[in-house]
């Protein structure tokens, strides 16, 4: 693995792992040794995966001789025959996805299967398109390979693991022997994809309640170096939290997130300085949260910006907006994102209707577009295996691996959006009739891509009703959202139908297309990370995650506990002070604050000191109040912490 870092001139580090990381504002550039062969279905074909130019055989569970059908996605029936020695010899199919029907007419008597294009190149390790895999959770150890295949065949080139944090350290400073996320690690990298790890939870050792941070940061900035350390080669980068602002998680405030992620920042790149140390990534779109996060100045101690979405795609723009506005000009890696259906029926099965699952697999390249086009460097779409919660179906493989219609349309992806970048939004001969309302808003994204391994202008296209899209020359090659060709003719269209199945139209690299521009990046923040860091530990029931802010009781006067670390390697010494911000909301209920501390600090390495931070407030004034502790510890840097508070609301207030 290799990432962009260098040491800072002119300077001493006063870091354990003695370098600072910089990463590159636009590009986090990741890499694993593979295989340069073009990756091959396993020779079982798990999940019925094939590609074009192979036989189709399937196994059935029918009876000798008994009839089958297969039937493409538009359940036509495409073949048909009987079973012999359990299989359906289907013979050679275009690509696309198709289910092989025998026996009595019922949900159980079919089997689903689907054709891929051949890749011709690698996916680049640069490519956007991932997907969320939580191999280690979700196959065992003898289904890792069939999964690890199936992501390649599909093009991804990141897949988005999940690790458990007491399985892994069932005791403090005891890392366990081989298990499962050993096993998924190996083969995945193997495999040559990029593995990102992520985990939510505690264990019982370090916070009496997984769902929330390790009471002591020591524990969080020495699991992140041993693991680090431990999957050295085989995994890219970690998320040290998994949507710590969400109540599932924990319902963290930005101020405890920014403590977290500095910490095991330290830690993974004293593990291994190449590591991409991510964001712990955000769960909502939440401008308090945000606004809370970015005051504690955490952008020098995170490569990537990581976020999720579940939101309607008329709300996209807005909340990337939000994102990329406190980002820090950081690369953005969008680590979950869909826009799910439902299930229907049999509870065993948990599968969408035939209508659901068309809409299912339009959403996947409406996703990648829109993610790609707002900033995104990568896109983990959620999820591969057959997860639900309550009576929503994320899964784009069964339980048995065999596809859904959305597999389909993320392998297209994979394929033809490969190494995307965005180069706009096409401004089409519909516009001005749109901005009239008289014609349905056409969307079209104009990526710089390399689909089949060689650089195009790539348009993804769609409507929410029938729509015609003109176009300004003959294109190489169109395809639906599942792969398939479907133009252009030998005379070349001027124009294509479009409808909400999105379309992708190929043109040569020296096509120039008229475009609006896509969303600036942010600007790069300056920064560098310090040993030092502050956080404070408050009783959830004073947490108020949504608000991402403190409660304060009646109490007029309050002391708050602070604790200073030093990850660093020797002895420091410096100050503290505090201060309520000028920004405070309305005043807010905190009159004075100071810390109870002397006038100089000294810290040792690996220690943890304790300052209260005393607080007179006043009990019936609302607003937000914004205390600021600084550090100066020279050379050291000057550590940061920014609390919000705000006054309880009585119970028996109306």
């Amino acid at each position: 693995m290799t990432a962009l870092t260098q040491r800072r001139k002119g300077a001493r580090s006063n870091f354990p792992f003695g370098l600072h990381s910089l990463v590159p504002a636009l590009l986090v550039h990741i890499s694993l040794p593979c295989s340069a062969a073009l990756p091959q279905p396993l020779s079982s074909h798990p999940g019925n995966i094939f590609l074009a130019g192979e036989e189709v055989v399937i196994s059935l569970q029918g009876s000798p001789g008994e009839d089958w059908e297969a039937k493409d996605y538009e359940r036509q029936i495409v073949a048909r025959g009987k079973l012999q020695e359990g299989r359906a010899n289907i013979g050679r199919l275009p690509v696309g996805y198709y289910e092989v029907w025998f026996g009595s007419a019922t949900s159980s008597n079919h089997v689903s299967a689907g054709v891929l294009e051949p890749l011709h190149a690698l996916s680049p390790a640069s490519s956007p398109i991932g997907i969320d895999v939580a191999m280690g959770w979700f196959f065992p150890k003898e289904k890792m390979a069939a999964v690890a295949n199936l992501c390649r065949l599909a093009g991804f080139s990141h897949v988005r693991d999940r690790m458990t944090w007491g399985e892994l350290e069932p005791e403090r400073g005891k890392l366990a022997t081989t298990n499962r996320y050993d096993w998924a690690a190996d083969a995945q990298a193997g495999a040559g994809l990029q593995v990102l790890q992520v985990s939510h939870a505690s264990p019982g050792w370090a916070n009496p309640n997984p769902k929330r941070f390790p009471l002591d940061l020591r524990d969080t900035y020495n699991f992140h170096k041993a693991i680090a350390q431990r999957w050295r080669g085989k995994v890219v980068g970690f998320e040290p939290w998994n949507e710590a602002d969400g109540e599932t998680f924990g319902g963290h405030t930005g101020s405890e997130m920014a403590s977290l992620q500095k910490t095991a920042y330290l830690g993974l790149k004293a593990g291994n300085p190449d590591v991409i140390a991510c964001l712990n990534v955000l769960a909502f779109h939440r401008l308090a949260t945000l606004q809370d996060l970015n005051e504690n100045q955490a952008w020098p101690y995170f490569d990537t910006f990581n976020l999720h979405h579940y939101e309607s795609f008329e709300r996209l723009s807005k909340a990337y907006a939000d994102f990329r506005s406190v980002s820090a000009g950081k690369p953005l890696w969008v680590t979950e994102c869909s826009v799910p259906v439902k299930w229907q029926g049999d509870e065993r099965l948990k599968e969408p209707t035939d209508e659901d699952l068309r809409i299912q697999s339009e959403r996947v390249p409406k996703i990648y577009a829109h993610a790609i086009y707002e900033g995104a460097q990568k896109v983990f779409y959620f999820m591969l295996p057959n997860y639900s919660e309550g009576q929503t179906q994320f899964g784009i493989l069964h339980d048995d691996l065999t596809p859904r219609p959305v597999y389909l349309a993320a392998a297209a992806a994979g394929r033809l959006l490969a190494d995307a970048r965005p180069l706009g939004s096409l401004i089409t001969n519909t516009n001005a009739a749109e901005a009239a309302g008289e014609r349905q808003p056409i969307h079209a994204f104009v990526f710089d891509a390399k689909p089949d391994g060689k650089r195009a202008r790539v348009v993804v296209a769609w409507a929410d009703q029938k729509e015609t899209l003109g176009l300004p020359q003959r294109p190489v090659a169109i395809y639906d959202h599942l792969g398939r060709p479907i133009g252009p003719s030998d005379s070349g269209p001027t124009e294509v139908a479009i409808g909400p199945a999105p379309i992708y139209v190929i043109f040569s690299q020296a096509t120039r297309l008229p475009l609006n521009p896509p969303p600036a990046l942010a600007a790069p923040l300056p920064g560098e990370p310090s040993p030092l860091v502050l956080q404070t530990v408050v009783p959830e029931q004073e947490i108020d995650c949504k608000r991402s802010l403190y409660k304060l009781s009646p109490a007029t006067i309050r002391s708050i506990p602070i604790f200073l670390y030093n990850f660093g390697h020797r002895k420091v010494q410096g100050t503290l002070r505090a201060a309520i911000a000028p920004a405070s909301v309305n005043g807010g209920p905190v009159r004075t604050c100071r810390l109870d501390s002397p006038a100089g600090i000294e810290i040792s390495p690996g220690q943890r000191l304790e300052i209260p931070l005393k607080l007179s407030c006043a009990t019936n004034v609302a607003g937000i109040s914004t205390i600021r502790i600084t550090g100066d510890f020279g050379v050291s840097g000057k550590p940061i912490l920014s609390l919000r508070f705000a006054r309880e609301e009585s119970k028996n207030n109306n």
